[in-house]
């Protein structure tokens, strides 16, 4: 049985729907009505890491799970942890980040992703980490204006990320899930080049066959932004994080996308073509 955390994320959701239909598939999340293209096989439980009843149940029975939590500073890795030992699970692969790897970020988020990776490591348990760069489809953020305003905005325009498709991590995390071979590894996942927002913003407005617009924010302006969706300690983690990408530490690509998946990681580009109808902007009716 494969646990599968999450299972209504951006990531939880690619991987459902590439998990084989002949496996014992578990599939968790707050609200399992959700849960959308999963196998006819596949079994939904309500779970919430804040809650160890509900974990309790979902790990019954359970000898591989993939973990995802989102709660920065929470403690709800150590509650699955607990709850996985207890269950007799036998293998957790886990959801990071490759931030963790860099020296110089010592950020609320990255310190917190940092804690977990250790405290899995220190289970017992056989464990494997993914750590992506940021999603492809961070850029989803940037629909609403260019669907009015045929405009994107952003902080550090010009600088570089080797940011990955979440479909990619998928496909990698079913290989970990249900292949020998992955237990003790780490693996950082990246596109297959680095791409700058202003880059990103010039390639959707080939494909949607119109001229946007790229305005570089202030830090200020970025700060004021992110205020409206995040707890403080949490901005300036990623303001944090933005000025590391200007320094040039988001832009290594790394080929393990395509040594475990025996496939190249795949472009924003094409990322962009699969999601253009949510960046399509608004058009006024004719005569009017």
């Amino acid at each position: 049985m494969i646990l599968v955390t999450g299972a209504t994320g951006t990531v939880g959701r690619a991987l459902v729907e590439r998990l084989p239909a002949d496996l014992g598939v578990r599939l968790m999340a707050r609200d399992p009505a959700k849960i959308t293209g999963a196998a006819s096989t596949a079994e939904k439980v309500a779970g919430d890491h804040g809650d160890p009843r509900s974990l309790t149940r979902a790990l019954t029975g359970v000898r591989t799970a993939f973990l995802v939590t989102t709660r920065i500073g929470a403690d709800d890795d150590a509650r699955f942890v607990r709850a996985a030992q207890m269950a007799g699970v036998q293998r957790v692969v886990k959801l990071s980040a490759a931030a963790v790897l860099d020296d110089r970020a010592d950020d609320l988020i990255t310190r917190w992703q940092r804690a977990t990776e250790e405290l899995l490591r220190a289970s017992g348990m056989e464990w494997t980490v993914l750590r992506p760069r940021a999603f492809m489809s961070n850029s989803l953020s940037w629909a609403a204006s260019i669907r009015s305003e045929r405009t994107v905005r952003a902080l550090y325009g010009t600088s570089g990320n080797a940011c990955v498709d979440p479909r990619d991590i998928a496909e990698v995390a079913v290989r970990v899930l249900t292949e020998e071979g992955h237990a003790g590894r780490a693996y950082t996942l990246t596109g297959p080049e680095a791409v700058t927002a202003a880059g990103q913003t010039e390639q959707l407005g080939r494909l949607l066959g119109v001229p946007l617009r790229f305005e570089e924010l202030s830090p200020d302006e970025a700060r004021d932004g992110l205020a409206k969706r995040y707890p403080a300690p949490v901005v300036e983690a990623l303001l944090e994080s933005a000025e590391r990408q200007r320094a040039g530490a988001k832009a290594i690509v790394e080929d393990t996308v395509h040594v475990v998946t025996g496939r190249p990681a795949g472009t924003f580009a094409a990322w962009a073509a699969d999601h253009l109808a949510a960046f399509a902007p608004v058009t006024e009716a004719a005569g009017a």
